[in-house]
């Protein structure tokens, strides 16, 4: 590698660096102030892109006013749709736990992504050029675009005019006041309810700036918006929550080593060769990796204070069932038994049975560390994955029985899990759950790129149970035994001294401490019998499909985990199975039936979100609790 590719790249991955700050920087400006994790905001950026492609269409894309102008145009529409949407869906849930904001966010991310491909359609859209910079500038020998020098003066401008904006500004100094302590401008006086509006405005149109920018350099296409918020957050937490100038030099950070991946290309060592290039795929998730390992806040964050007494929120005791629900729970699993008797009616019934229940029992080890651990995970799909690839493996390459791959399968799961859990057990909050989400993609990475191996981006086929197994009906039956008796062992583990030492770890960790309890390893505990039963679920599947591939192990089942979990209810132990089940359920009849079925899951989940704050089982628990009641004491 030459001096003169590196500095080439180097200035590449400047330009780079500008265009993600933007994006970023917004997401932070969200979280510090309405501590919000915003999950539709990258679905902003996406539509300030095909928002700056139709305006500079329409006014004229030879034009500076034309281009410019469309730019503008976009990014100031952007804001609107983004109070938009603070007004009509996350002002009415502000009193809701977080993470069902994040829920929430999530469903107007589905149904923004529909939205843009009914306007725009499927077909990929590159805007044109900006006039005046679509020549090169030399540097060094090598020609660099103008626009990207453009973009490299861009970030550190709007930089400076956000930091003016805070620190000279009514409106900036309170939005430094909620970032640091929202309860104090609330006793003060301050409307938070319009200041909010008006900074999730600000950040959106800094979104819709970021996207629109790209329309030169990159086609407008629908899987921008996953992409974009994957990329945001890194930035966002690298940086340090909340931290501006820490989000810029996180974004510089990413974006070079991004460049300087692709400048080394392979490198040849003895007789092994590394192709850094491909490291692109997962190069910001292992700067984000290894930040919070060395510094949990972030490069300019601050370590997290303590939490207000009374601001958490208290949940009611575990207890054991009492003897009418352990009734109404035999009654539904001896339902769910016959239920293949009725696949001559309806032949898919098994089908979708199979997939429900692997759903129910990721869902319920999801649930496990995010209730009673408290620590959420944004990259449970890890160790689903790796379940489902330690079967594959197992029967292909190391030619064992379906039976004894299924048992061993989830040990591959729980290796991943006790390495991962080590690091992630020492954050906490948005930091520990966005450490899960870098492991989740190293693994992916690794999954994708090891052709000889995994299949690479082909995959792995051929993967069926034995004979006496080869029936829907016999897999049903099996998996129903396997995930029942895995939801079974997780609620009694909670019954345990176990259970109740990882709810205090969750409470209290300074008590907890106190009290003999080494918190660290409990919770470490914790993610070793998550990420087992996690594995149970990927092996399942992988037998259930007959095959697998990358998208198993993707960033999207982490997020359709979290679903199930919020959806459900995270405060009770009946929430995975009943948020599995429906949003499953929902998605399966929906895709069938419309090619936006996006929007429509989405639209379902806003509703359920907005009926049911605390999950369905959460607010329908009790009334069936005090009717099965009468059956018997007790209640879980």
């Amino acid at each position: 590698m030459s001096a003169q590719t590196l500095i080439v790249q180097l200035l590449n991955g400047l330009a780079g660096a500008s265009t993600l700050f933007l994006v970023a920087v917004g997401l932070s400006l969200i979280f510090g102030v309405s501590r919000i994790v915003n999950f539709a905001h990258g679905s902003l950026a996406m539509v300030g892109i095909y928002l700056a492609w139709s305006f500079i269409d329409r006014l004229g894309a030879g034009s500076v006013l034309g281009f410019w102008g469309g730019i503008l145009a976009a990014a100031l529409l952007t804001a609107v749709i983004g109070a938009l949407i603070e007004l009509t869906v996350l002002r009415r849930i502000y009193a809701a736990p977080e993470l069902f904001q994040l829920l929430a966010t999530f469903a107007v991310a589905l149904v923004v992504r529909d939205a843009v491909l009914w306007l725009w359609g499927p077909e990929d859209l590159l805007g044109p050029r900006a006039p005046g910079l679509k020549g090169a500038v030399e540097v060094l020998g090598a020609r660099l675009p103008s626009y990207d020098l453009l973009l490299v003066v861009i970030g550190p401008l709007v930089l400076g005019a956000l930091w003016l904006l805070l620190r000279f500004t009514r409106f900036g100094v309170l939005v430094r006041a909620a970032t640091q302590d929202r309860e104090m401008v609330a006793a003060l006086g301050v409307n938070q309810a319009w200041l909010f509006t008006g900074v999730f405005a600000l950040g959106s149109l800094l979104a819709g700036l970021g996207g629109a920018l790209q329309t030169p350099r990159e086609p407008a296409n629908l899987g921008m918006d996953l992409v974009t918020i994957g990329e945001a957050f890194v930035v966002v937490v690298v940086g340090g929550m909340g931290s501006i100038p820490g989000a810029y030099l996180a974004a510089l950070l990413i974006a070079e080593t991004k460049a300087l991946c692709h400048a080394l290309g392979t490198v040849s060592l003895g007789e092994f060769s590394v192709s850094f290039s491909r490291l692109t795929l997962v190069a910001e998730f292992l700067v984000m990796a290894l930040v919070l390992v060395l510094r949990p806040w972030g490069l300019l964050g601050r370590p997290a204070g303590a939490v207000r007494a009374g601001a958490a929120q208290l949940e009611a005791p575990l207890r054991p069932a009492g003897p009418g629900e352990r009734r109404a729970w035999w009654g539904l699993l001896a339902l769910l038994a016959a239920l293949p008797l009725a696949a001559q009616a309806w032949p898919y019934l098994p089908v979708l049975g199979i997939d429900i229940l692997i759903a129910v029992l990721f869902a319920a080890s999801l649930h496990f560390l995010m209730g009673p651990g408290g620590m959420h995970s944004f990259g449970h799909a890890a160790y689903f994955g790796l379940g489902a690839y330690g079967a594959a493996l197992g029967v292909k390459a190391l030619a064992l029985p379906m039976e004894l791959a299924l048992l061993a399968a989830p040990l591959l799961a729980l290796a991943g899990a006790l390495v991962f859990g080590w690091f992630a057990v020492r954050l906490s909050g948005v930091y520990l759950a966005m450490l899960t989400l870098a492991f989740a993609q190293i693994v992916w990475a690794l999954v994708f790129q090891w052709d000889a191996v995994t299949g690479g981006s082909n995959g792995l086929v051929g993967i069926w149970p034995s004979a006496w197994l080869s029936s829907r009906e016999a897999w049903y039956w099996l998996t129903l035994a396997v995930v029942a008796a895995g939801v079974v062992l997780l609620r009694r583990m909670l019954h345990s001294p176990f259970g109740f030492a990882l709810r205090a770890a969750r409470d209290s960790p300074l008590r907890a401490e106190a009290t003999g309890i080494d918190v660290a390893a409990i919770q470490w505990r914790a993610f070793a019998v998550s990420g087992l039963f996690g594995g149970v679920a990927g092996a399942l599947f992988a037998f259930a499909k007959g095959s697998i591939s990358p998208e198993t192990i993707a960033v999207g089942r982490s997020i359709d985990g979290l679903v199930m979990v919020l959806l459900g209810g995270v405060q009770t132990l009946a929430g995975p199975v009943v948020g599995a089940a429906a949003f499953t359920w929902l998605q399966d009849t929906i895709i069938r039936s419309t090619d936006y079925w996006r929007a429509v899951l989405g639209v379902a989940i806003l509703a359920l979100v907005l009926a049911f704050p605390q999950g369905i089982a959460g607010a329908l628990g009790p009334r069936l609790q005090a009717l099965l009641a009468r059956a018997g004491p007790g209640r879980s």
